[in-house]
Parts: structure tokens; C-alpha cells; sequence
């Protein structure tokens, strides 16, 4: 079987790289190893998906002329207008408004399902798109065409392009022979779903604790603006007893830490950890092979960018693409790879340091950091230009935004 394109894992990043291209009449094909898509009917259900994602202004304009925002609002989606952020160790702490960016909203908090089950249903009414769920790749292979894999079962299917949308472990990745070593953060993200006594106000906030930060992002459920998605990012250790909690149990400890600033918190699901493992592949491109997503990079959740840079690469990558069919160039030219990998390393690679930055300065106990950091949290608070530029950049206005994000 043959496709001008080929993607390999049907997450968010890979499903809307194939809404871009097949939105356009490229003949892509979607290899996904779940055995089945997403259940239409049961996304967005009580309670909501313990797994969350943080979509910034550009990317909202990435899925809105892709045509699924609309259907992602309709289900759930909550907007949140500002940021509190402080270090439990401290005073410092500093505040974020949407309006200071100029922006409705700095973005709004999705479940991960919601998107991408409107995505797989915007998939399935492009006629150049071909979906295959239980399709798992045995073997990869580089040809004067492009490239070939091999299926388990012992399809073969060849492209002049194939790309890598399958996740930080990514099996082609490997099949390929490009190294990603895993950093260790020395951390476990906790998540769940909690209701609060206190509405949270359409802000997203996050404390520094000695162990890691935690995240209460906002939720609405049901009219209801109480609830919040909770990332903790902490030590194995204390994952580990996080999630052998009772709920009440589970809730007592989150106010605790939160110091209580949305009142009494109630755990309304079980709490699941990640393993939080940094990575980023020493290339993003080879002949007739590029990745994306966590197979390109993987961070750190502490500013809830991930999902984004890995739409942001799918965005570039279609632009690059698209604009080589159009000049009659096919779409694994190495030099069209190479133009996306130039414009999305760099970024990448920032953000990637940026995020160990914080997380190193922030986990560390030496009073004169301590203080440093408290004082650079105030000092930042108060610097208007400085702010304005953080936000800029928190929301996604970095660098030349492809057509697709403007």
C-alpha cells in the first residue's frame, strides 16, 4: 500500500498534522496502535479525564481552522483569564492577567480525550484521510522512494514521507536509529480531579514546593466553577503514598499544600503518576522521516507547554510540506525536512532548558537561592514590560507563526 504520507500514532499532534495535510487533499495515512478510536459519546464525562492539557491562544487558532474547536468548547473546554504563581518557601510570588497580553483569555485547560476525539471525527470526514487503528510497526526501512514499514502481520506499506507522532518512547524513533537519551527529572507528576470549597475564578495557579510544583487548573463542570485538574509534580517517593491515599485523605493533603487557598479541596477521582523524564532526539530529521511531538522532545509539565509545542511542530511541518507540493517538490526532500527541523529545534530546545531552569532554581533549599528566587518573583511582578514579554511568550507568540496559527 502506498500514501504521499504517513503518520505514525494518532495522538493529538499526529491527528492534527493529518487534519492539516488531508485538509489540503494530501493522501495520508494514520497508523495508530489503539485498537479502536475514541467512543464519541463517552468523552467528557463525570468525572472528567484525570489527563489535561493547557492549550495556549495559538493553538486555539491551530484547532479553530481546523474546525474542531468549536466542537472541543462544545463538550468541555474552561477558559482561564489569569495566573498566580508563588513559592511556598517564600513570599515571592507573581500574578498574570489576560488583558496585560491583550488576549481574551491566556487559554483554556481541555482533557486530552476531548481533543483528540474531535479531531479522530474531523479525520474520518476527510476522503484523503485513511485512519488504521491496531496497526503496530514491526520494522522500518529507508528506500530510493522514501521509506517502508513493516507491520506486524507483515504488511507492508511505503511512503515518500513518513513521520513520528508516536509518543516519548516512540517505536519509529527507534526503528530508525535516532537516539533520544531520557534525562531522569528525579520526578513524578500526580494527577486527579478535585472540587474546592472556593470557585477558582478562571485562574490557573501554581506553588513551588521544596519537592516539586503543584498545579490546581481550573475546571468547569456543569455550570459549576469549582473543580480543578490537579498536576503534582514530587519525589517517587512521595507519589507513591499520594496515590496509595483514601480520597479524603488525598484531598486533606492537596489543601495542605495549596495552603488552603481555594478552601477545602475534595479528591473526586483516584490519583495516577507519571513518571516525568525529559528527552529530546539528536535529530529530527533523516530522508523520507521526520518526528514530532514527545518522539521529537519531551518537558517538563511545570508551564503546561508540551501539547503545544508539538502542535506548533505539526503546524510548521504541514506549511513546509504544503508549500513544497505546490512547487512540485516531493515530501521527503531533505532539503524541505531540514527547513522544519531549522525552525523548530531552536524553540524547542529553549523551552526544554527554560523548563529544567525553573525546576532546578525552584526545587533548591540554599537560603541565597531561596531568597534570589522570592526576590525575582516580586521584582518580575512588579516590571510591567517584563511581564508583558513572559506572557507573550506563555501564550504561544514565539518566532514566525506558521498561516495555520495566525
Amino acid at each position: 500500500m502506498r500514501a504521499e504520507v504517513v503518520v505514525v500514532g494518532g495522538g493529538m499532534v499526529g491527528a492534527t498534522l493529518a487534519a492539516l495535510l488531508g485538509g489540503a487533499g494530501v493522501a495520508v495515512t494514520v497508523l495508530d496502535a489503539r485498537p479502536a478510536p475514541l467512543a464519541q459519546d463517552d468523552v467528557a464525562g463525570m468525572p472528567p479525564g484525570r489527563r489535561v492539557s493547557a492549550v495556549t491562544p495559538v493553538s486555539q487558532r491551530l484547532l479553530s481552522g481546523l474546525g474542531v474547536w468549536e466542537t472541543i468548547v462544545a463538550r468541555r473546554a474552561t477558559p482561564y483569564t489569569g495566573m498566580a504563581v508563588w513559592d511556598a518557601q517564600g513570599s515571592g510570588e507573581i500574578a498574570f492577567e489576560a488583558g496585560q497580553a491583550g488576549v481574551p483569555a491566556l487559554g483554556h485547560i481541555v482533557e486530552n480525550d476531548v481533543i483528540l476525539a474531535a479531531l479522530e471525527a474531523r479525520l474520518a470526514a476527510l476522503p484523503t484521510v485513511t485512519q488504521r487503528f491496531g496497526a503496530v510497526i514491526e520494522g522500518y526501512q529507508e528506500d530510493a522512494d522514501g521509506a517502508c514499514l513493516t507491520l506486524a502481520g507483515g504488511e507492508a506499506l511505503s511512503a515518500p514521507l513518513v513521520v513520528a507522532a508516536d509518543g516519548a518512547r516512540s517505536r519509529l524513533r527507534s526503528l530508525a536509529g535516532i537516539a533520544a537519551e531520557p534525562r531522569d527529572t528525579g520526578q513524578v507528576a500526580v494527577v486527579t480531579t478535585v472540587r474546592t470549597a472556593l470557585p477558582h475564578g478562571g485562574v490557573a495557579r501554581q506553588v513551588f514546593l521544596p519537592t516539586g510544583p503543584l498545579a490546581f487548573l481550573p475546571l468547569t463542570l456543569e455550570g459549576e466553577p469549582r473543580y480543578c485538574s490537579i498536576v503534582w509534580s514530587t519525589t517517587p517517593e512521595e507519589a507513591e503514598r499520594l496515590v496509595g491515599l483514601p480520597r479524603v485523605a488525598l484531598g486533606e493533603a492537596l489543601e495542605a499544600a495549596f495552603e488552603g487557598r481555594l478552601g477545602r479541596v475534595e479528591a473526586i477521582d483516584g490519583a495516577l503518576s507519571v513518571p516525568l523524564v525529559q528527552r529530546h532526539a539528536e535529530r529530527y530529521v533523516r530522508p523520507g522521516l521526520a518526528l514530532i511531538g514527545d518522539a521529537a522532545h519531551s518537558i517538563h509539565p511545570l508551564a503546561g507547554q508540551g501539547v503545544n509545542l508539538g502542535l506548533m511542530d505539526a503546524a510548521v511541518l504541514a506549511e513546509e510540506l504544503l508549500d513544497a507540493r505546490r512547487r512540485g517538490i516531493r515530501p521527503g526532500s531533505e532539503r524541505i525536512l531540514a527547513r522544519y527541523a531549522r525552525r523548530r529545534r531552536g524553540d524547542n530546545a529553549a523551552m526544554l532548558a527554560l523548563m529544567d531552569g525553573f525546576r532546578l532554581l525552584f526545587g533548591a533549599t540554599h537560603p541565597a537561592l531561596a531568597l534570589a528566587r522570592n526576590l525575582g518573583l516580586s521584582g518580575v511582578d512588579r516590571a510591567t514590560p517584563i511581564k508583558r514579554l513572559l506572557m507573550r511568550q506563555a501564550i504561544g507568540e514565539r518566532g514566525r507563526l506558521p498561516p495555520s496559527c495566525r
